[in-house]
């Protein structure tokens, strides 16, 4: 589907507006400080910029990488808390090599060997991964460059970023725009628009680290989780996709009766063995269909229930395995092992070689999109 133009202009208001959010008046409900997010980075300023509803939910999201740095939400008793690991500084954001709620790109995941054939050309990436892949786009990624904030309301904020032809060796000059959206059913709703000049690969994520307790110092593992899907990509010994889509029935990730994430996670199974507990990406049974749940967690201490809705294909499920209590985060918590899962919705790993997964390319005058809503209830 295409479209004549992927926003309207923006007013010079509007962008006022989107400076002002981002200025050290701003207060928010997760004590996050502007000032602290304040500094320069490839020559821009980064800032931060809190979005909400009229119930008090609330997202911070800053321009370094167009992450998500809190979000807060209602338990069952009304409490506010932060849902997402993170960071209280830009200055951590930058010197960690870790994803944190950050858009991830051009490409999540690996693609094998750093090349891929694209109508009869093969276009040679940069090898950043210690066995000569591609992994989740080059160093750096989408979410260590410096994003643009083109639209701001008190519930919605739009990103762009120009990745240049030839950046990390993907070709094409690819116009790309984020839109994050706190909604009144209290959803973080995210959508993706893009457009190139060249054919191109592109597979896009949000890979915030949730942990909806809202005590980022406990594991997830007494969490219940559910994932409406038959099938996941199946790995090597290197953690390398093989192309192929096992079938969950029968395996310790067959999540189509919700179940708690530790009655399974460390069976004696290969594909647990090679990553350490669930770091795989599950064929979702309707894809591209964002009208009904793919997946969702939750937690009974709190009530809180988040549910996945994305027109992606896959949603690649990761339980925090490389967590160690090392990294500090906010509150000053050291997030222990597997503090956090990700919802990573996107295509497959390595699906330009694979070609029996679903396309990533992308064509002048086509546009990209992609939804993901990540809702929160009250059970």
């Amino acid at each position: 589907m295409r479209l004549t133009h992927l926003f309207p202009v923006i007013s010079i208001g509007l962008l006022l507006l989107a400076t002002a959010c981002g200025n050290q008046r701003l207060v928010t409900s997760s004590g996050l400080q502007p000032k602290a997010f304040q500094q320069k980075a490839e020559g821009q300023k980064t800032r931060l910029y809190k979005i909400t509803n009229s119930k008090g939910m609330e997202a911070c999201i800053t321009n370094y990488g167009a992450r998500v740095v809190s979000l807060m939400v209602p338990d069952k008793n009304g409490k506010l808390e932060d849902v997402v690991c993170g960071f209280s500084n830009i200055e951590d954001y930058i010197s960690q090599s870790q994803n944190y709620g950050a858009t991830v790109g051009r490409y999540i995941g690996r693609i094998l060997n750093a090349q891929y054939t694209l109508d009869g050309k093969t276009y040679h990436l940069q090898a950043n991964h210690s066995l000569g892949h591609t992994a989740h786009g080059g160093n750096p990624n989408f979410g260590a460059r410096m994003w643009k904030v083109t639209q701001s309301t008190p519930s919605s904020i739009t990103l762009n970023y120009l990745s240049p032809d030839g950046e990390n060796g993907f070709p094409g000059n690819l116009n790309l725009f984020v839109t994050y959206t706190i909604t009144e059913d209290n959803a973080l709703d995210i959508r993706y628009e893009a457009t190139t000049d060249k054919p191109t690969v592109l597979n896009l994520c949000n890979h915030s680290f949730f942990n909806i307790s809202g005590n980022l110092s406990q594991s997830v593992e007494n969490q219940t989780m559910w994932v409406d899907a038959g099938y996941f990509s199946a790995y090597d010994r290197n953690k390398c996709v093989t192309g192929e889509l096992w079938p969950v029935a029968s395996t310790p990730l067959d999540f189509r009766k919700p179940h708690l994430l530790s009655e399974h996670i460390n069976d004696n199974y290969g594909q647990l063995k090679v990553v350490n507990g669930y770091d795989h990406a599950w064929a979702l049974n309707h894809p591209g269909n964002d009208s009904i749940p793919a997946a969702w967690i939750y937690d009974k201490a709190s009530g809180r229930k988040m549910e996945i809705y994305t027109t992606e294909p896959a949603i690649h499920i990761y339980t925090g395995n490389g967590l160690k209590g090392k990294v500090k985060g906010k509150q000053d918590i050291y997030y222990p092992f597997r503090a956090a899962v990700c919802f990573e919705t996107c295509h497959f790993q390595d699906s330009p070689n694979n070609p029996q997964f679903p396309s990533t390319a992308l064509y002048p005058g086509d546009t990209f999109r992609s939804h993901t809503a990540y809702k929160f209830t009250i059970e």
